[in-house]
């Protein structure tokens, strides 16, 4: 929506504000949606419940409050973006002292029948806070490396927060987010690439300080095949039901019977893609072999994967 915000002009009527608004986006939005309710609703089986029908009932929800912010007069979120960023924070630490845990993470504050993770809150929160930042400093001061200490501080600070609970890829978003930001405010090239330097400099260091079970995760990213009956099984799964989906797709609600939970688990989110790919239409890519079903053996390069329960690997 144009954003109208001269001096001196006249409040837009609600009948205005409303044509302004980016419905082509939306319908975009609604299609690429769709197609997420469509593999819910798949990896359930062939059963709204219980995901799909509640991930349409997420989405309407958020339509209605992007609606209701698209409607707020920019003025407004300019105003508030520090103190929205400052609840955000101190949900952060909130989540320290009284979060729960799940699934080895600990990021989320309960609230009655609700859970709220403080986290995806904060990446509205700063592209707000850094927003309004910028837009106070003018084109010469953002050239000057002391005015970025303040927004670096935006962005490093949740980002630690978060690494604690912990949550390596969120972390991740939020600097990407802070960079974004950073680049539209007008910070030169020069600057990000200084910073990816020291950033790669620095990965022998940081390494040391990650926890065993997310340089694993790095490692078995690499190199899935390192460890097949192990770390890499869930992963070589889903680069199997890739491929197996062939050039036109299984049809829905085949995943969850040719691949069962056991061997490609949390469908509805972690291995979506693989869903996705496994039912529908996709080009097979030339260096993955084809698999016909998670429950039989795979040639992958010159090893054999047997189903993960006979715990063996048979060189030929």
């Amino acid at each position: 929506m144009t954003a109208r915000i001269a001096a001196g002009r006249k409040p837009m009527r609600l009948a205005e504000k409303l044509r302004e608004v980016n419905w082509l986006l939306i319908l975009l939005l609604t299609l690429i949606s769709s197609v997420g309710f469509a593999m819910l609703y798949s990896a359930a089986n062939g059963n709204f419940d219980p995901w799909a029908s509640r991930q349409m009932v997420r989405f309407g929800v958020g339509v209605v409050l992007m609606l209701g912010v698209a409607l707020i007069d920019i003025r407004y979120l300019l105003r508030y973006a520090y103190a929205v960023y400052g609840a955000a924070f101190a949900l952060l630490v909130a989540v320290e002292i009284v979060g729960d845990i799940g699934m080895g993470a600990q990021r989320w504050i309960d609230v009655g029948a609700f859970q709220i993770q403080p986290s995806e809150i904060m990446k509205i929160a700063l592209v707000l806070a850094l927003a309004r930042y910028f837009h106070t400093l003018a084109p010469e001061d953002v050239r000057r490396p002391h005015y970025l200490i303040v927004p670096l501080a935006l962005v490093l600070a949740p980002a630690a927060l978060v690494l604690r609970q912990p949550d390596l890829g969120t972390a991740m978003i939020l600097v990407i987010i802070g960079g974004v930001l950073f680049f539209l405010g007008g910070v030169r090239i020069w600057k990000f690439a200084t910073v990816l330097a020291a950033g790669l400099a620095m990965i022998p260091i940081a390494w040391r300080f990650l926890r065993e079970y997310q340089k694993r995760r790095v490692l078995i990213f690499l190199d899935p095949e390192s460890d097949p009956l192990g770390s890499g099984y869930h992963l070589l799964q889903s680069q199997m039901a890739v491929t197996s989906g062939g050039l036109l797709g299984q049809g829905l609600s085949t995943t969850s019977s040719q691949l069962p939970a056991e061997s490609l688990p949390v469908q509805s989110t972690d291995f979506a893609f693989a869903v996705l790919a496994h039912e529908t239409w996709h080009r097979r890519p030339a260096n993955l072999p084809a698999a016909t079903g998670a429950r039989r053996p795979v040639i992958l390069g010159k090893v054999v994967y047997p189903p993960r329960a006979a715990h063996q690997t048979i060189h030929v």
